[in-house]
């Protein structure tokens, strides 16, 4: 049984969101280091089929959905050519790094962006199948993630009003040489 059904856990989650103030609570997971602005991860109750429920939210900028996926498609190409390449995703700790790969990768990256090949638009993912609750992967194109923009995609996400933007976006880095 999923806990994140259960009347017992949404009290919880309740009680803690009282306590906060807030309408969410964010989760502590130890490979979120992100200060940046540009992810969140946090648990608010909702409903699914006129029942509550909890919703595990990894909400994402735009902006950093685009880099994430410039990336993807970089590494793709960098594969090809380098069959040592080893994704970041994939890669140990005693990793050797190959600087014509990482160089390549770059340069990729640099000409994707600069042809706009790579464009996104906002999303919304809900995995039913998830270990707790509901999980829920949404990216905006906003800024930053503030406290009050998560409080605006609850509300609007819970009454029924949350729209995603449909236009499709492309974006450009900072990619100069800091030489």
């Amino acid at each position: 049984m999923n806990k994140g059904f259960e009347e017992e856990e949404i009290k919880k989650l309740k009680a803690e969101c009282e306590e906060e103030g807030q309408s969410y609570i964010f989760v502590e997971d130890e490979d979120d280091l992100d200060d940046s602005g540009e992810f969140v991860h946090f648990q608010f109750v909702g409903k699914k089929d006129g029942k509550e429920v909890i919703y595990d939210t990894l909400l994402y900028t735009l902006h950093m959905h685009y880099n994430s996926i410039l990336y993807e498609e970089a590494e793709k190409k960098v594969l090809k050519i380098h069959k040592d390449y080893v994704p970041f995703e994939e890669r140990t700790e005693n990793y050797k790094v190959n600087e014509d790969a990482e160089e390549l990768l770059e340069e990729f990256m640099e000409e994707m962006e600069e042809e706009e090949t790579v464009k996104v638009a906002e999303f919304l993912e809900t995995d039913e199948d998830f270990d707790f609750g509901i999980g829920l992967e949404v990216a905006l194109n906003i800024e930053e993630i503030t406290p009050e923009v998560i409080a605006t995609f609850i509300d609007e996400f819970n009454s029924g009003k949350f729209k995603l933007d449909k236009t499709m976006y492309s974006f450009k880095n900072d990619l100069e040489d800091e030489d």
